[in-house]
């Protein structure tokens, strides 16, 4: 994998080199699924680490998509930069880049430039390892533009255009026809390569550890962490049983396996938004939903989901209700809504995915699952409000209910925050831009100047599920 040479150019004209990005002794991770989750992890057990022995002190972390605010994609020690720390370091690379594309040079796209963004901020910050998360993947990826990572971690994956980078790589246990094209690469490559199962060293009771998806997901990131250190820290104590329970104790990664209360309503959300993760995300519903601790909810479950990728919609809904099936969980509601979040048309500035939802998908989905369960009642929503709210209405009509949101992220940010503040008010005091990081394409105003942001290339679709 290898970021485009435009990300190189760029990275010159702020002052920075592929060297310089060599000397963050980054960590990338890769591939389709719990991507995020294996960064958080890391960052959480090299930070737990760190605490004990004073070393590594600075850890950037770099995740997308965000939830709630865009400054959560460059956290240091597992907070997001502030924003005043944004907003000058934002301008401090964009007065140096170029304003408009040329025969030669292009201008950075959103995820480039937020890329960029991460790169500067990390070397000016002088963080001891910097944690990256690859975006959509693939050979021109944004943060492959990192030759030489410390390690290297690939996610289960679905599919085998893989590529690996840096001289060690992790693994997780993954398909064969998967497994046996990454040693291929691996031995092309040079690259030690080692597949990850579960660690024994894990508690087995930890709340962040459930399902069983999310202990390989922490086994991956514990290799990747004791790797990092005995590449760092030769002469330094391995990391302990204390660092390990630590790490884990101190994990948060909102939107993955995540359960919330209120009153009688319980939502399980999960941003799982392919096969593999939706399967895992049914898996877990019915072990959860089922489980002692929810033995006292009504039996009234109710499916939310939205999605408008380019990704074939039907056939997940097909995979959804299979997994449903071989699991003896019968949704009596499903609704199907769209990426709109307000029933007043307000949004965040701050969102990067356009609403191309149509009311033929709707209509597709609604028929789709008819087909599956004509017992169910099928339900279509404009905005995710109104799906939100259906949803408790439908649960106090019947003395509770547990609502399965899956099929995007965007479900879960406005279902955990409905008005979340926006970058511009976040920035408005300190003069930055408008719109900064506005649905793209967009445009940005500050003293005057116009600051164009241009848009990733057509289709994008849903940016994923973190990890």
């Amino acid at each position: 994998m290898r970021g485009s040479d435009d990300m190189v150019e760029w990275l010159e004209l702020l002052g920075h080199s592929v060297e310089n990005l060599n000397g963050l002794n980054a960590i990338h991770v890769s591939e389709t699924n719990g991507k995020g989750s294996t960064c958080a992890f890391a960052a959480s057990f090299l930070k737990a680490y760190g605490n004990d022995t004073g070393y590594p002190q600075n850890i950037g972390l770099y995740t997308s998509p965000h939830m709630k605010n865009i400054r959560e994609r460059i956290r240091i020690n597992g907070e997001p930069i502030s924003k005043e720390h944004f907003t000058m370091r934002f301008f401090e690379i964009w007065d140096k880049l170029p304003g408009q594309a040329t025969p030669i040079l292009d201008i950075p796209r959103y995820l480039q430039l937020l890329t960029l963004l991460s790169f500067h901020v990390f070397i000016e910050e002088k963080v001891n390892v910097a944690i990256y998360e690859t975006h959509l993947g693939g050979e021109f990826d944004a943060t492959n533009v990192i030759r030489m990572p410390l390690v290297t971690a690939v996610t289960p994956i679905a599919m085998d255009h893989v590529s690996l980078l840096g001289s060690l790589a992790f693994s997780a246990l993954q398909e064969p026809e998967v497994a046996m094209v990454l040693e291929q690469r691996a031995a092309e490559k040079g690259v030690r390569l080692k597949f990850i199962g579960v660690d024994s060293a894990l508690p087995t009771s930890a709340a962040a550890l459930q399902p069983k998806v999310q202990k390989i997901n922490c086994s991956l990131a514990l290799a990747v962490a004791r790797a990092w250190i005995a590449l760092k820290a030769p002469k330094m104590q391995a990391i302990m049983e204390d660092n390990i329970a630590c790490g884990i104790e101190h994990f948060a990664w909102p939107g993955r396996y995540q359960q919330i209360n209120e009153r009688n309503c319980q939502w399980f959300l999960d941003g799982a938004h392919n096969d593999l993760s939706l399967r895992h995300a049914v898996k877990w519903f019915a072990e959860t939903a089922t489980g002692k601790q929810n033995h006292a909810v009504t039996s009234t479950r109710i499916l939310i989901f939205s999605q408008i990728s380019a990704r074939d919609g039907v056939a997940l809904l097909r995979s959804i209700a299979e997994s449903l099936q071989n699991h003896n969980i019968h949704m009596q509601y499903v609704i199907f809504t769209t990426y709109d979040e307000r029933r007043d048309g307000q949004t965040r500035i701050d969102r990067n995915l356009k609403n191309n939802f149509s009311a033929d998908v709707q209509e597709r989905y609604a028929e789709t699952w008819k087909g599956l369960d004509p017992t169910a009642t099928v339900i279509r929503e404009r905005t995710v409000e109104s799906a939100l709210d259906r949803a408790r209405e439908l649960g106090n009509q019947n003395s509770g209910m547990q609502a399965l949101i899956i099929g995007s992220l965007h479900l879960w940010s406005s279902n955990s925050q409905k008005y979340c503040e926006t970058i511009t008010q976040d920035m408005r005091q300190n003069n930055v831009p408008k719109k900064l990081a506005q649905d793209i394409p967009s445009v940005v105003e500050n003293h005057g100047r116009k600051l164009k942001i241009s848009p990733p290339p057509q289709p994008v679709g849903d940016p994923g599920p973190r990890g």
